[in-house]
């Protein structure tokens, strides 16, 4: 594993981001977030599989972008590391790839609701956030998982240019051009979810019909603006990790 102060500093960031997730329940037992490497854009970082809350900087390990782990160690990781490796093949801009199974992003894969952004703290959900859809890959016979490089492919073909993608009954994945980024987005896109749900309940409850969401430029917009203050919420959730 490289030890460049600048790539320790990438995997404290990683490790970091594992742990921030985990606490601010992104993830649970289940979850994990890549960062492409700065120095060969054909290789990311991802822990070894294991719980997020617990990874450290020692527990990276390197992986292409065909999915196959290089360690020296001969550690494993995780089994949906086709869903990165595939992703960053497919776009150069990302550099860092979050998948979580975030409870309240699960109904809006499962049933004709959009995920829409409903507040500007989630204006980079933009007007469209496509649904992965597994059976039109492999049937109805699948256990749903991003087992291997051709379905990862499929689903970074579904995420298109956007931001974030849901999977139908499983999640989602989020991408961002950095680590601290990719946190804000994932921690927001489960908070909107969770504000829509309210928001539907009560305007449909009153028979107001559909919710006041964002336009597309307030969207466009807001997210612009968020992505230069992303380091404010990163210190927060930060100096909230367990010492």
């Amino acid at each position: 594993m490289p030890t460049s102060p600048a790539i320790q500093q990438l995997l404290e960031d990683l490790a970091t981001a594992n742990q921030i997730l985990a606490n601010e329940g992104v993830f649970d037992g289940f979850g994990h977030i890549s960062v492409r490497h700065p120095e060969n854009p054909e290789r990311f970082f991802i822990a070894r599989s294991m719980a997020p809350a617990s990874v450290t900087a020692a527990d990276i390990v390197e992986c292409d972008l065909n999915g196959d782990v290089h360690d020296a160690q001969g550690r494993k990781s995780y089994l949906e590391r086709f869903i990165h490796s595939a992703i960053f093949k497919k776009r150069p801009d990302v550099n860092s790839v979050v998948h979580s199974h975030s409870p309240a992003i699960i109904p809006f894969g499962v049933t004709g609701a959009r995920l829409r952004p409903i507040c500007h703290m989630s204006g980079f959900l933009g007007s469209n956030v496509p649904t992965f859809e597994i059976r039109d890959t492999l049937g109805e016979t699948s256990d749903m998982l991003i087992r291997n490089q051709s379905i990862g492919e499929s689903l970074a073909d579904t995420l298109g240019n956007n931001t974030v993608a849901l999977l139908r009954g499983h999640g989602n994945v989020v991408v961002a051009n950095s680590i601290q980024l990719a946190v804000f987005r994932a921690y927001y896109t489960e908070g909107n979810a969770k504000l829509q749900a309210d928001a539907m309940r009560m305007s449909f409850g009153m028979g107001a019909g559909e919710p006041i969401y964002l336009s597309e430029e307030e969207a466009r917009n807001s997210a612009e603006t968020n992505a230069g203050q992303v380091e404010r919420p990163w210190s927060v959730w930060k100096s909230k990790l367990p010492v």
